[in-house]
């Protein structure tokens, strides 16, 4: 049964946020807003957690993850980025983006992809989650909330309890979050010259990374 923590969205408690980083420790799966829909967020190293999450959104190992980084100065420590890129990240971060870039050797082999050995990488900007990164003092592996035959994420909590209590072992409740998922961008084609490439369209304007 899924532990329910109900937190400020802008002073969140961090004895409530301390449980949640305890249940990933020890493998758990826990639901947690972002500022673009829940995620389902895990610790990085844990094997079974990851194979949940990816049960629960039934995808392969072919689907992109996310690592959720506090700053850039951690994000550069899991993924290989150049000056044209990291200017690109600068100007969009924190924020609604998820940047697929390649992963770097702390990047365990199992959630990046298995033949371009790129991860995705973002720096939210919710208070809460925020928060959450710097008691677990390391990035999160997550993937947005998108419950199995479905296209839209969720972004209530009370409705994630009800449907995945089984499978998580916490729903952090912060108020509703955005009912949009992030905008990715690939960035690995920036590689020789080249430019960016869209591969969805969220709540992140192209217009910070001069697209669109």
């Amino acid at each position: 049964m899924a532990q329910f923590l109900q937190v400020h969205p802008d002073n969140p408690q961090q004895r409530l946020l301390k449980q949640a980083v305890a249940l990933l420790t020890r493998g758990g799966v826990v639901a947690a807003p972002t500022d673009s829909s829940y995620a389902l967020v895990c610790h990085l190293d844990d094997k079974a957690a990851v194979e949940q999450m990816r049960r629960m959104r039934q995808v392969d190992d072919k689907h992109h993850l996310t690592l959720m980084c506090r700053d850039l100065s951690e994000l550069a420590n899991y993924a290989r980025v150049d000056n044209r890129q990291y200017r690109l990240l600068k100007a969009a971060t924190p924020g609604a983006y998820t940047f697929i870039l390649e992963a770097t050797k702390e990047v365990p082999r199992r959630v990046s992809h298995p033949q371009r050995k790129t991860i995705g990488l973002r720096v939210p900007q919710n208070r809460c989650l925020l928060d959450l990164l710097e008691l677990h003092s390391a990035p999160l592996l997550a993937t947005t909330l998108i419950a199995a035959g479905e296209t839209d994420p969720m972004n209530d909590a009370q409705e994630i309890r009800d449907r995945f209590e089984h499978d998580l072992a916490a729903v952090i409740d912060a108020g509703a979050c955005p009912l949009e998922p992030t905008t990715v961008v690939d960035l690995t084609t920036m590689d020789n010259g080249g430019g960016p490439t869209l591969i969805r369209q969220g709540r992140g304007p192209l217009s910070i990374l001069g697209m669109g």
